[in-house]
């Protein structure tokens, strides 16, 4: 690491919490909001001049600079350094940072006019992701009141990529069906049943008046793959790869099971589909699927207010350089900041980017054991994404939408979905882009960087005329006459990590954003280790609701989360 510039003193009244949080992405902010609810006194730090850490929305002057700096740390860092203090009972071990991002590779066709409007950009990074209605997430901002702090708006329409260049919508619901040009009378009459015989299915599991016992589908249907039983059910290809990768959200390519990375059962699959169906139309005419204005990293910002207002002291650009650790047991006991300042707490969370370091020599082994399994573990999988800045809608008539490219749609080795999301068009009504211009997410899982660089380089020629093209268009689209121009766009990859099992009772890191569309499994774990952190206490006790939004309300422009 560079030397630190100087940091002055924070000076609070008090150097001792019950719980300090070292970063403000999601998993922390959720933790600390969550603490601070129960009563616990909370010291919230980030190194960073924003809020947010890896799931912010941010300037592209910042995102710029946090990648860089992020993808440039030491891939392997020296020992760390120990220092005691003579005039206390603790020993300081030096933290370092680990590199979460690599290959960032950056393009500017536009120049002057991305200057001219830099600050009117809030770029997710940790994008593409949007809420469902009816999900963990979701739920969560209710019963914990954070909906107060945010507006949304709703997804407009999902697309599939059918492969020969055309966007494809997805029919989701009855009314869709219906309405759907591309779908044959015979696709649609199939399509109604299937979700008919899961509607009955899922009445009869859930006790429901609709479902009756024998709508129940069988065990063994429902422990096996997810695809067989959607070829049982004699559905086309289409069909198939709509639910499965559009509505399912599924990673990797199912036909092939021999060698899919992650087999979908039919009974995980029930669920997807119930989860899909359940958020359609929740809040007014929203559809299934919402964006938060302004970009995701409202959402860190709105779980620090709920925290700032139950007493969580906030503190900005301060690193934290060094645990304190008890010279004699060699337990946890605070933190060093770089302005010099120690401050104490029970329970200690830290975000990804940290590398806990192990304890003295000295200390007992089954303590050193503890710290050997707290540091957080690679996945083997990486995600690659994207942010492109484009001069026009993909869909004329259409702002924000998501896009999926089913496995194999793009070329023969495609062995993952990839996912777009286009947001912006009106700076007054998202927030996230000057007007007249339009922020595309991409992502998608990989085994490594070539892989994933493929993949986002094959979805961008596929949808966009890039000025640095020979041909300027890409094989089986539509001109590129009617293609939107790329004007800017950053391409990197992003490690996955996992929470190992094995926690030191003090100290929790969190994990990064999955490569998952949405927010559920990244709450759901949270949830955990909140638990873990503090069994006995509720995680977010149920505020008072607002009245509930009208069913049939057709204004759009600000939906609000109500109970």
């Amino acid at each position: 690491m560079t030397e630190l510039p100087s940091y002055l003193p924070i000076e609070l009244e008090t150097t001792t919490f019950d719980l300090i949080v070292v970063g403000t992405g999601i998993p922390e902010s959720v933790i600390a909001a969550a603490a601070s609810a129960t009563g616990k006194t909370v010291l919230h730090l980030d190194p960073n001049q924003f809020y947010g850490s890896h799931s912010a929305s941010i300037h592209l002057n910042d995102l710029t600079s946090f990648l860089n700096y992020h993808a440039n740390l030491p891939s392997t860092t020296a020992a760390n350094t120990t220092s005691a203090s003579s005039n206390h009972d603790f020993t300081a071990l030096n933290l370092s940072l680990r590199s979460l991002y690599s290959n960032v590779e950056t393009a500017n066709y536009a120049p002057e006019t991305l200057a001219q409007h830099s600050t009117k950009f809030s770029v997710d990074l940790g994008g593409p992701r949007v809420f469902l209605c009816a999900d963990k997430a979701t739920d969560l901002l209710i019963k914990s009141g954070i909906n107060a702090y945010l507006d949304f708006k709703g997804i407009e329409a999902s697309f599939i990529w059918d492969g020969s260049g055309r966007l494809c919508d997805v029919p989701d619901s009855r009314s869709a069906i219906f309405k759907d040009k591309s779908l044959s009378l015979l696709e649609k009459n199939q399509l109604m049943r299937f979700f008919k015989l899961v509607k009955r299915h899922l009445g009869a599991s859930n006790g429901d008046d609709e479902g009756r016992e024998s709508s129940k589908i069988s065990e063994e249907d429902l422990e096996s793959p997810f695809v067989e039983f959607l070829k049982k059910m004699r559905l086309p290809p289409k069909i198939k790869s709509i639910i499965l990768y559009a509505i399912c959200m599924v990673d990797y390519d199912q036909d092939n099971l021999e060698v899919c990375k992650s087999v979908l059962k039919t009974r995980d699959g029930m669920e997807r589909l119930a989860l899909y169906q359940n958020s359609i139309g929740r809040y007014g005419a929203s559809g299934a699927l919402l964006y938060p204005t302004y970009g995701i990293g409202e959402l860190s910002q709105a779980f620090c207010r709920r925290a700032a207002v139950k007493g969580c002291i906030y503190v900005l650009r301060m690193p934290v350089t060094a645990l304190l650790m008890d010279q004699n047991s060699g337990q946890y006991k605070g933190v060093r900041l770089a302005s010099g300042e120690d401050f104490f707490s029970h329970q200690l969370v830290l975000d990804p980017t940290f590398i806990v370091p192990l304890p003295p020599a000295s200390s007992p082994p089954d303590l050193r054991e503890s710290f050997q399994v707290l540091s957080l573990k690679d996945d083997k999988r990486k995600v690659a994404r994207g942010i492109c800045i484009i001069n026009s809608s993909l869909k004329p008539d259409i702002s924000q939408f998501l896009l999926i490219y089913p496995p194999r749609s793009l070329f023969p080795e495609q062995d993952t979905s990839i996912r777009a999301l286009q947001i912006g068009g009106d700076l007054d009504q998202m927030a996230v882009c000057p007007s007249g211009m339009f922020v595309l997410y991409f992502s998608g899982l990989c085994d490594d960087a070539g892989q994933g660089k493929r993949l986002l380089h094959a979805a961008m020629n596929a949808l966009l005329t890039l000025p640095v093209s020979e041909s300027g268009s890409a094989a089986g689209s539509e001109d590129a006459e009617v293609k939107p121009t790329l004007l800017w766009s950053m391409l990197y990859i992003q490690e996955l990590t996992t929470v190992p099992t094995g926690q030191y009772e003090n100290i929790i890191s969190t994990p990064m954003l999955d490569g998952n569309i949405n927010f559920s499994d990244l709450i759901e774990s949270t949830m955990v280790l909140f638990q873990k952190m503090y069994p006995d206490e509720v995680f977010f006790p149920e505020t008072p609701s607002s009245p509930e939004v009208p069913e049939n309300s057709e204004d759009d422009t600000e939906l609000s989360l109500e109970n």
